[in-house]
């Protein structure tokens, strides 16, 4: 889940964009919960409009400390005088920051992400702590990428190797195949989830998901064209945010499409996985999403391209990819049409049944996330193909 949960406070549209764009932009994964939600969670962060220097502001912190203890405040004012900061701090607040944030180049700026920092590590989960779900949100390139296949194949992997409570979530509108691959049929879907948040407990929570033989629980994707739209994304982001304290992992087969949604998948992710295939109209688009999701604040240290289907034939080499892309392949998937759409059309996961090549890539990749700092096997050097990426 999000390394932070934060809510701003404050009555100004122009004040909250700027602050959402700094968190965005941070390069930390944060979740922001709406205001008017924050009643029902407890987060790590609150970021407090104090610019109008009224007794009613710093009341506001005293507020806020009040009823979250151990959240980190950040009071925004608009002077550094030494009564306000007084004031705030003794009021509650862990940082004073003076607004306008960009007057001065990037001065303040820097002081706003080194407070972030601060507050990471302060909110940084002991091993007695509550669960805070570590998630992984895979991207496709175009359609038919494999998107699903591979995000399907990782959870089950990861709920059979790890033995830990682990959750795959379809974001997609109307045409989510989750369910579809796994062979279950739900009864209810994340629309219901996000309508009803209100009501999120845990025994709600049991009556939302379906139960796989693996020990994978699956939230499945809506049915209604327009949904989950832009107007949802709020309350996906919320709800992203209460399943993390209850699920050790959470996958999101994010789709395709970059919206407001798929953003969200973005800024609560811990890892970010773009999946390609080997020719010219996947490499394009990769190259284009992987600048968009830079833009959203998942640097590369947190983004992994996976390159999907590679076989002798393809017509573009690892290498050539690699650099169109300017970021280095994390892992290829060999072609297997067969074997997979085997899987899909019975409805039970390759790395279940089947001791393909292509299996045996998925319980790696997965040992790999499991175990991050494992030394990694080489990748088996690929033949290079004649460029044909000039084309774009």
């Amino acid at each position: 889940m999000a390394q932070l949960s934060a809510v701003i406070t404050t009555s100004d549209s122009e004040f909250r964009s700027t602050i959402t764009a700094l968190l965005r932009s941070s390069g930390l994964s944060i979740g922001i919960i709406d205001e008017k939600n924050a009643s029902s969670t407890w987060p790590d962060l609150a970021v407090v409009d104090i610019r109008n220097g009224s007794l009613a502001s710093v009341e506001a912190i005293e507020r806020l400390r009040a009823s979250w203890p151990s959240t980190s405040i950040f009071a925004v004012a608009a002077s550094s005088e030494p009564d306000q900061i007084l004031r705030a701090m003794r009021a509650g607040a862990n940082e004073y920051l003076a607004w306008p944030l960009r007057d001065a180049g990037a001065t303040l700026t820097d002081s706003f992400q080194t407070a972030l920092k601060r507050t990471v590590d302060r909110h940084r989960p002991g091993k007695d702590s509550a669960r805070s779900g570590v998630t992984l949100s895979f991207f496709g390139a175009k359609g038919g990428a494999g998107t699903t296949t591979v995000a399907v194949n990782t959870a089950i992997d990861i709920a059979r190797l790890s033995k830990r409570p682990t959750l795959i979530i379809d974001l997609h509108q109307f045409v989510g195949e989750v369910s579809l691959f796994l062979g279950v049929r739900p009864r209810f879907t994340l629309i219901d989830a996000i309508d009803n948040l209100h009501r999120m407990d845990q025994e709600f929570m049991r009556e939302l998901l379906v139960r796989h033989k693996s020990g994978l629980d699956i939230l499945a994707g809506g049915d209604q064209i327009d949904r989950p739209g832009p107007h949802d994304a709020p309350a996906v982001e919320q709800l992203l945010q209460q399943l993390g304290r209850s699920y050790d992992f959470i996958i999101i087969d994010a789709g395709t499409v970059t919206s407001a949604v798929a953003d969200v998948a973005v800024f609560a992710a811990d890892t970010v996985y773009l999946v390609a295939n080997p020719d010219i109209a996947s490499v394009r688009n990769a190259h284009r999403i992987v600048d968009r999701i830079e833009h959203l604040g998942a640097g590369k240290d947190r983004l992994r391209v996976l390159l999907n289907r590679m076989s002798e034939q393809n017509q573009i080499g690892p290498k050539q990819i690699e650099s169109t892309l300017g970021h280095g392949l994390h892992m290829m998937f060999p072609s297997d049409y067969s074997v997979v759409s085997a899987a899909m059309n019975s409805g039970v996961p390759l790395t279940m049944t089947n001791n393909s090549d292509l299996a045996a890539r998925f319980e790696r990749f997965t040992r790999q996330i499991l175990n991050p700092h494992a030394p990694a096997a080489e990748e088996e050097p690929a033949r290079e193909k004649a460029s044909f990426l000039g084309l774009f």
